[in-house]
């Protein structure tokens, strides 16, 4: 059994992910280096996408996508209203309207009724849609992707919390069977940590081009595509070696190397890590099986494998006769860390001013119920019972 606290979520590092990173720290470049393109090869071929392009955070791969995207200004782009802050706010950075989608009351994904009656009140061509694929499990993609064919409109799915899904019929989250645009975060707490980092997925390599020239401030280095040839060419016609250009207003998303070695190690053990995820969630159900049904796990999806970033389960709090807040407290004495993933985006002060009050019934249930539980590959068997038999001194 794990001494003390017990959080929600946590890294597993070992000493090979340490070495990966001194080593870039002793003898190599520790930005704009090549272990960049080394890991977006390995991260396309785990996730089995014909592109993967690294950037800095998981905000700023959504933010990339938006932009690739095409989204502006007078665009509609439809988010589930569960989700973190990230998957709206980056419409709003592109200058583009939110449309927020009620989500289903037991899981928290977007559904097909709830995406039609998004595209219903928006009143109007929708440019996106944002699929989230919450806590690891998935998505109903076909229903998104008949919905975006239909609208023409492009499909951006936000996999932070599914690397290392695996859809039922083949395949995985992010690569290209159903979206345009996967994008992915490296968070510490996320499936595997590279301290911070981000990763947009696409099958087309044009784009991905244009992504990589995104995170860099669109600094183009290639003379073929340089378009002042007075200042770019010498008198013979040969490229200045100093010279770039920027053809659009671009950002510094770019990853470093060493959070780029720490992704490479970190991928190599994805599939042990989501073993384990999974073989604790197994426990976690099995105990649960036995309480009464002031506490369930949130109701499993049928479309894919789920990652398990998170473990959720939904509590009558008023039939406990205690509040959300009183359980985490009791739980945090007993060295038992909790969280609620999330507050519903829409009502956010700036999104309230922006819009008004919603009416999203499933969202308002989802989020009254749901706490998340410890899950990490680190836990042991031990550390699960420790859990279950904290929840069942708090809520009797």
């Amino acid at each position: 059994m794990s001494d003390g606290f017990l959080p929600y979520g946590r890294h597993s590092i070992d000493e090979d992910d340490i070495a990966a990173v001194v080593d870039v720290l002793r003898h190599g470049a520790l930005t704009g280096g090549p272990k960049a393109a080394e890991f977006e090869r390995a991260f396309a071929a785990k996730v089995g996408a014909r592109e993967a392009v690294v950037c800095s955070n998981g905000t700023t791969a959504l933010h990339l996508a938006v932009i690739a995207a095409s989204v502006g200004p007078g665009d509609k782009v439809i988010v589930p209203a569960v989700t973190f802050l990230s998957t709206a706010n980056v419409v709003r950075m592109a200058g583009a309207d939110v449309v927020f989608a009620d989500v289903d009351a037991d899981t928290g994904l977007l559904t097909r009724e709830t995406l039609e009656a998004a595209a219903k009140a928006a009143n109007g061509p929708i440019k996106a849609v944002m699929p989230v694929h919450l806590n690891g499990q998935c998505v109903e993609m076909l229903a998104v992707k008949d919905f975006a064919q239909a609208k023409g409109a492009s499909i951006i799915t936000d996999c932070c919390h599914a690397l290392g899904a695996r859809y039922h019929e083949g395949g995985h989250p992010g690569d290209g069977q159903f979206e345009d645009y996967g994008c992915f975060s490296l968070h510490p707490v996320k499936s595997i940590a590279m301290g911070e980092g981000g990763v947009v997925t696409t099958t087309d390599s044009d784009v991905a081009r244009r992504l990589r020239q995104l995170r860099g401030h669109d600094m183009e280095r290639d003379s073929e595509r340089w378009k002042v040839d007075a200042q770019g060419f010498d008198a013979s016609g040969a490229p200045n070696p100093w010279y770039y250009e920027m053809g659009e207003l671009a950002y510094n998303y770019r990853a470093t190397d060493m959070q780029c070695a720490l992704g490479l190690s970190q991928l190599g053990k994805l599939e042990g890590f989501i073993t384990r995820r999974a073989q604790i969630a197994d426990l976690y159900d099995k105990a649960f099986a036995k309480f009464s049904n002031s506490l369930r796990p949130v109701k499993r999806t049928k479309l894919a494998a789920s990652a398990w970033h998170l473990y959720p389960v939904l509590i009558d709090f008023d039939g406990a006769g205690k509040d959300r807040a009183a359980v985490m407290r009791e739980l945090q004495a007993l060295d038992v860390g909790t969280q609620v993933h999330y507050v519903p985006v829409p009502w956010q002060p700036y999104y309230r001013d922006l819009y008004g009050d919603p009416d999203l019934p499933g969202a308002a249930a989802y989020y009254g119920r749901v706490l998340s539980l410890p899950i990490y590959p680190a836990m042991t068997d031990d550390d699960v019972a420790r859990v279950v038999a904290a929840l069942k001194t708090v809520l009797g």
